[in-house]
C-alpha cells in the first residue's frame, strides 16, 4: 500500500502542469524530494488569513471565564512532538514564578506525548509556575479574544511548512517568539514582529534562548506593543486572503 501510494504521488508531481508551495521551504523539501521536477514548475504562494476575521478583539469576559489574568503569554496548538510544547514547558521554569503561561492544547496524536506533557505541567504547577490549560477545543471568537489579549504568543515548533497559527496571532496584534525552523521565518521577521530562536539538537541551548526571548518581550510592554503592530500590519499587507487569492489566480491563469 505505501509503495503504490508513494508512486502515485510521485507520478501526480511529474504530471502536474504546475506545484503550489506554501512556502519557500516547502518548496526546496519538494525539489529535494522529487529532483526529476523541474524548479520553474514549483512555485511559492504562502498560506493566508481573514484578517476581518483575525483581527484585535479584547473581550475580558472570554479571559475571566478561563480565569486568565491581564498578562500572559499564549501557547495554542496540538499536543505533538513537532508543535515543541515540552520545549516550551522545560523552558518555563527557568522564568520567573509571576509570569502566566496559557496553554491550549487539545488532540493529543499518541498517549506517550500526552503523558509527557501532563507531568511536565502538573510538575510545573506543583513548583508554584502559574501554567493555565485549556484543554476544550475554543470557539473562534474566545479564539481571538484569548490571541488578541495575550502579551506574546509562542511557537516552539519543531518544524513548521509556514505556520498559520503565527500569522493568526500578528493578524490579532500581538508579539510572537518563535522557533526558525521550516516556513516561520517567511511569516516573522525577527526584531520586527517578534524574535526567532534558533532550533538547533542542542535542546538545553534552545530552552535556553527560548525563555530569554519570552522575558524579554513580557517585561517590556512598548517593545510587545511595536511587535503587534508591526505584525498586523504585515499579515494585512502580505497575507490577507485578497492577496493570496490574487497570485493563484494569476498562477492558474498562466497555463
Amino acid at each position: 500500500g505505501y509503495l503504490l501510494s508513494s508512486w502515485i504521488e510521485r507520478l501526480a508531481y511529474r504530471k502536474a502542469n504546475g506545484i503550489i508551495a506554501v512556502s519557500d521551504a516547502v518548496r526546496n523539501d519538494i525539489l529535494k524530494a522529487y529532483p526529476e521536477i523541474s524548479k520553474e514548475k514549483v512555485i511559492t504562494i504562502r498560506n493566508g488569513i481573514d484578517t476581518e476575521v483575525f483581527k484585535p478583539i479584547r473581550n475580558l469576559n472570554v479571559l475571566q471565564k478561563y480565569e486568565i489574568p491581564e498578562t500572559y503569554a499564549l501557547f495554542v496548538g496540538r499536543i505533538t512532538r513537532q508543535k515543541g510544547l515540552v520545549h516550551l514547558l522545560r523552558a518555563w521554569q527557568k522564568m520567573e514564578k509571576d509570569k502566566v503561561l496559557v496553554v491550549a492544547a487539545t488532540s493529543a496524536d499518541e498517549p506517550q506525548i500526552n503523558q509527557e506533557v501532563s507531568h511536565l505541567l502538573t510538575e510545573l504547577q506543583g513548583r508554584g509556575y502559574k501554567i493555565i490549560w485549556i484543554k476544550e477545543m475554543l470557539a473562534q471568537a474566545e479564539l481571538i479574544n484569548i490571541l488578541s489579549s495575550a502579551t506574546v504568543f509562542l511557537c516552539p515548533s519543531i518544524y513548521e511548512p509556514l505556520g498559520i497559527v503565527n500569522l493568526e496571532a500578528m493578524a490579532c496584534e500581538t508579539a510572537v517568539v518563535a522557533s526558525d525552523v521550516g516556513g516561520i521565518p517567511e511569516v516573522v521577521v525577527d526584531g520586527e514582529t517578534g524574535i526567532l530562536v534558533k532550533y538547533s539538537n542542542n535542546e538545553s541551548n534552545f530552552e535556553s534562548h527560548l525563555a530569554e526571548s519570552i522575558s524579554k518581550v513580557m517585561s517590556d510592554r512598548n517593545l510587545a506593543s511595536k511587535f503587534g503592530e508591526n505584525g498586523r500590519e504585515r499579515v494585512v499587507n502580505e497575507f490577507g486572503w485578497d492577496k493570496v487569492a490574487r497570485k493563484t489566480i494569476d498562477f492558474y491563469g498562466s497555463f
